[in-house]
């Protein structure tokens, strides 16, 4: 049997064997619990890299004996270039969301104590470019407290104690995600939703459809995603003429979010579409608006707008948008990270791999905690491995050791 080109990625090697037995996208999407979208996403390059436990049922399906066959080097597959790091903290964190109080003793939390502390975790999380170290320190404590304040504070303070709970939940959306615990990320996101259906506060319910609108496109259930976001939104139309800001912010964060969802569908003009529409509201809002837990600004949206190019293959609008943009404006240090990943995405459609190192490289040096857990870096970075720039070998090398990449 033939050999696809070394230098393909991984999802054109899940293509290429695919097609090699015969098998149709659905057949194959079928047999790993994931639909034909999925697939498609994954082989075009507009889904990230599967993690390590999907890789291996890719590759028992497509009859490889050799992991290697996916990756494409030819040599031992480490298991952190797809699954990425466990976090120091992760353990700590995860016992704390999973310790359910049943029966909590003591006395209830201050709530405007804990209401201030998670105001300041926030201000961590976009400030620190080892953000998920930071936020690793905060969330064991920050959780047990909220957790324990829901539970124990009186009836007239609960909604208020749910309110606080809920944020502690979108806040740790941001830690757990792209670690080697899946379930995490979907039990953090439905708690987050769950408890802001409990408050019956629209705006939080807003902020927790924000934050499972993610998990169900980066696992391409594209109509529940866009389903959910749609229903927030309704929910809080009616409240923005006298609303405060933040409830225009969040509406135009979840406009982008279902923008983001038909990129990922290859639907070019309902994309747009969308992403119009959450532009109109960030320009209403002026430059120096910030909506704090989805990052939506001015300056955000040309991100958004690049990130829409990249999904939709078409890099040269994606530049276009990266150039609109001083990635300095954007005030959430990973945020920012996060941009210059995408820019380098764009660039890495077009060959350009003298840009994507440069780009990722700046991107390391922003917020090291961001491009570690990301998987798209993480691919272009093996790919670079494999073709560096001329002259820039060591220089890719140097970077890969960097972000957790051996040799």
């Amino acid at each position: 049997m033939s050999t696809p080109d070394p230098a393909l990625p991984i999802g054109r090697r899940i293509e290429w064997y695919r097609k090699q037995r015969g098998m149709s996208r659905p057949v194959l999407a079928g047999q790993v619990g994931k639909t034909a979208g999925w697939l498609k996403g994954v082989e075009g390059g507009r889904l990230q890299v599967p993690r390590l436990p999907m890789l291996l049922r890719l590759a028992q399906v497509l009859e490889l004996a050799d992991l290697a066959d996916l990756a494409g080097d030819g040599h031992a597959v480490p298991v952190s270039v797809f699954a990425g790091e466990r976090h120091s903290a992760l353990t700590a964190v995860q016992s704390a969301i999973t310790s359910y109080q049943v029966t909590p003793t003591g006395r209830p939390p201050n709530l405007d104590h804990l209401a201030l502390r998670l105001d300041q975790a926030w201000q961590v999380r976009h400030a620190s470019p080892d953000h998920r170290t930071q936020l690793g320190l905060l969330l064991p404590g920050l959780i047990t407290a909220a957790q324990r304040a829901a539970r124990m504070v009186g009836t007239d303070d609960r909604r208020a104690a749910r309110r606080i709970l809920a944020g502690v939940y979108q806040l740790t959306d941001f830690y757990v995600a792209y670690q080697p615990a899946t379930e995490l990320v979907w039990m953090v996101a439905d708690r987050a939703l769950t408890e802001a259906r409990e408050a019956d506060d629209p705006y939080v319910i807003a902020g927790g459809a924000w934050a499972m609108v993610q998990a169900l496109r980066d696992a391409a259930r594209w109509d529940e995603a866009i389903e959910l976001a749609s229903d927030a939104v309704h929910q809080l139309s009616p409240h923005l003429d006298r609303a405060p800001t933040d409830w225009r912010g969040i509406t135009g964060a979840l406009w982008a979010e279902i923008a983001y969802v038909h990129a990922r569908r290859g639907r070019h003009g309902e994309a747009w579409a969308h992403l119009e529409r959450a532009d109109t509201i960030a320009r209403s809002l002026g430059p120096r608006y910030r909506h704090v837990q989805s990052s939506f600004s001015t300056a955000v949206m040309a991100a958004h707008a690049t990130t829409l190019g990249v999904e939709l293959r078409r890099a040269g609008e994606a530049v276009r948008a990266a150039n609109s943009v001083d990635p300095d404006a954007i005030v959430s240090v990973p945020r920012r990270s996060r941009h210059l990943i995408e820019v380098a995405r764009a660039h890495h459609q077009l060959d350009d791999q003298h840009a994507v190192w440069a780009l990722l490289d700046k991107a390391e040096r922003t917020a090291p905690e961001t491009i570690r857990y990301n998987g798209f870096a993480r691919e272009m970075l093996l790919d670079l491995r494999t073709r560096p720039p001329a002259g820039f070998r060591a220089e890719v090398a140097d970077l890969c050791m960097r972000v957790g990449i051996a040799a």
